[in-house]
């Protein structure tokens, strides 16, 4: 059996109570090591090869689906049973169109607590076609990223506008990506001479990243961990484009947590540029975490601050 993104590690837990094992991937970091290391595989492909049964919580971004699904309609064994859960309120009629591209059968579950399962078989085979890359011309940037990417390989309003800040920020020491995505921000770094690291906690950023990076011919170290937990490295800068959502819930703790983060890791005079739609409290968070905060960029829906460390370490 193959179990894909398990959340909190729920669905692995119920088949070992039931006697039974699983290869199980999650893109999340948090969710993978809720799951038991035995059961862990290294990637989504490796989850689904020879599997005869797949367990999957349906991902929002139809793009995941595409390529999740054309994993398993090429790795799985050819009698493969994929049951693929959600609550109705996320359902929509492409999710049938997408695993309709890679299997002969798919049909909806009857619905138990405002959820219904996709069951779908007859996988097809299909030339793969994840991970993707696109030529961003106005950064000359080629970009490369799978289907839970976020925003896969296009350039989102937020990364845009922090993107048009990078001339502005310090041109020498160490940076980091914090929620690294695609990579858009650290290849930027790179390109202009400073040591980069990118961070993210997902399996998908992480990889999308590496990938990016080597397109453009630099240099990032790249990091798969939660926030900049265990860091033990001094940093000159931080730039950031961090999530308000946990899976489909909007939660802005994280981002909390990685602000202060970021501000003791930051050498004296450091600076963590940060995007973030207006109506978040986050500037208020930025000075209490980081420093004095300004804003040096904005437009209908975002805010571009900075925030640089003052005092001791």
């Amino acid at each position: 059996m193959a179990v894909l993104d398990d959340a909190g590690g729920a669905i692995t837990a119920a088949l070992l109570e039931r006697g039974l094992t699983s290869s199980t991937w999650c893109d999340d970091l948090r969710s993978e090591l809720l799951v038991p290391e035995a059961n862990r595989a290294a990637t989504p492909a490796e989850a689904v090869t020879g599997a005869t049964t797949v367990l999957w919580r349906l991902p929002r971004a139809l793009g995941a689906l595409d390529e999740y699904a054309q994993l398993i309609a090429t790795h799985a064994d050819q009698a493969v049973q994929v049951v693929a859960g959600e609550r109705n309120k996320h359902l929509n009629r492409s999710m049938n169109d997408v695993l309709g591209r890679h299997f002969t059968t798919v049909h909806a579950s009857l619905g138990r607590r405002k959820a219904r399962a996709l069951l779908a078989s007859g996988p097809r085979a299909t030339t793969a076609s994840w991970p993707r890359s696109a030529r961003i011309d106005g950064l000359a940037l080629d970009v490369v990223a799978h289907g839970a990417t976020f925003s896969t390989n296009r350039l989102d309003r937020g990364t845009a506008l922090l993107a048009g800040c990078i001339d502005e920020m310090p041109a020498s020491g160490r940076a980091v990506d914090l929620g690294c995505g695609s990579g858009i921000l650290a290849a930027l770094l790179a390109r202009r001479g400073l040591r980069v690291s990118a961070v993210d906690v997902a399996w998908s950023a992480t990889d999308a990243t590496r990938l990016t990076a080597a397109a453009n011919g630099v240099t990032v170290e790249v990091e798969r961990r939660n926030g900049l937990e265990g860091w033990n490295e001094p940093i000159e800068l931080v730039v950031s484009n961090p999530p308000f959502h946990v899976g489909r819930a909007k939660d802005t703790s994280p981002t909390r947590e990685l602000f202060a983060q970021a501000g003791r890791l930051l050498v004296p005079g450091g600076e963590l540029w940060c995007v973030y739609n207006s109506h978040l409290p986050y500037l208020a968070w930025l000075r209490e975490s980081v420093g004095p905060t300004k804003i040096v960029a904005r437009d209908r829906s975002y805010l571009v601050t900075r925030s640089r460390r003052s005092g001791q370490r």
